[in-house]
């Protein structure tokens, strides 16, 4: 039987926000219309009226929820007796912590940068051809797979069914067709986490790829005509001009894929389970979390250490942002 319960909630709350803002505008409306501080005071109170709602999400499901993590990162893996710093102890001078770290610091500098990088090429090849577009939504497809869906995928492209067993892996079918021994690449430590990272940029590059195709648009004509008259090749042309002009787009794109691969849990779950030295920040975090009767104490200082991650990476935008508002 269908439940339509999450239907009539959707459609509760849209109901709930138009009656808001139709009887908060009539309320408003309603009040005389003065002039001086009773006419100021009536648009920062219309004002407050429309930003409430968004406020009180934010209180609710991202404010709360990061003091309650703290709190608890303080107390027992029932979160009933105070423990003082015993987590973060533990935190430091845990070994697969350190993995973890180090698993994800991989993630941080090979998935933004590669997937950046392959996006601006593959943007600027792709408009010189005329089936550009069809290219492009191709490597865009991806996007619209699920991170769990992409490793089922890939995990037939790895696959491995022993030396003496016909491979129905696409890797190991290449190399068992060039005369090598198939390996099981997703148990091979340290390469394994490369393999997984390449599922991430294959999911990626669409992304950045559409966001340059539409920022390379935006470069003058009459700026890359003149570095062909003065003689400037493909190359000088794109290193010295395409890329210095789109460098607020890199960084946006950079951010966003950034921001993603800190939160990496799916791929790793469904291609490795974090087994074989894959394990990273997220997949901690969910055993300490939820697996053998939970340790919420744990679980929430690796929560913590994940949104502390994000947290440079903001701050670096919002810096670059101002600089740019000042210039």
């Amino acid at each position: 039987m269908l439940d339509i319960s999450p239907l009539l909630f959707v459609c509760l709350g849209i109901l709930f926000f138009l009656c808001y803002f139709h009887f908060s505008n009539f309320f408003l409306d309603k009040i005389d219309k003065k002039k001086g501080k009773i006419k100021s005071h009536k648009l920062n109170l219309r004002a407050f009226i429309f930003v409430a709602p968004a406020l009180i999400v934010f209180l609710i499901f991202i404010l709360y929820p990061v003091l309650e993590t703290f709190r608890l990162s303080f107390y027992d893996k029932y979160g009933r007796d105070f423990v003082g710093f015993n987590n973060y102890l533990w935190a430091f001078k845990d070994p697969e912590l350190r993995r973890g770290l180090l698993n994800n610091l991989g993630w941080l500098i090979v998935v933004p940068t590669l997937s950046t990088a392959f996006g601006l090429i593959i943007a600027n090849l792709a408009d010189r051809i005329w089936w550009g577009t069809i290219a492009k939504s191709i490597i865009f497809m991806p996007m619209a797979i699920s991170f769990v869906g992409a490793g089922v995928i890939w995990k037939f492209i790895y696959d491995y069914r022993g030396p003496g067993d016909e491979q129905i892996g696409l890797l190991n079918a290449i190399v068992v067709s060039f005369g090598y021994e198939p390996q099981a690449w997703i148990t091979i430590p340290i390469w394994n986490n490369l393999f997984l990272m390449a599922i991430m940029i294959w999911i990626q590059t669409g992304l950045a790829l559409v966001i340059f195709s539409a920022a390379l648009r935006g470069i003058p004509k009459e700026t890359l005509e003149a570095a062909k008259i003065d003689g400037a090749s493909e190359f000088k042309t794109f290193t010295s001009i395409i890329v210095p002009y789109l460098g607020p787009t890199i960084l946006v794109i950079w951010t966003i894929i950034t921001i993603v691969v800190l939160k990496i849990f799916d791929i790793v779950l469904a291609m490795t389970n974090g087994q074989w030295q894959t394990e990273v920040l997220a997949n901690l975090m969910f055993d300490w979390m939820f697996r053998g009767g939970g340790d919420s104490g744990r679980g929430s200082v690796l929560a913590l250490f994940i949104m502390i991650g994000v947290i440079p990476i903001m701050a670096l935008n919002i810096y670059k942002h101002k600089q740019e508002q000042k210039i």
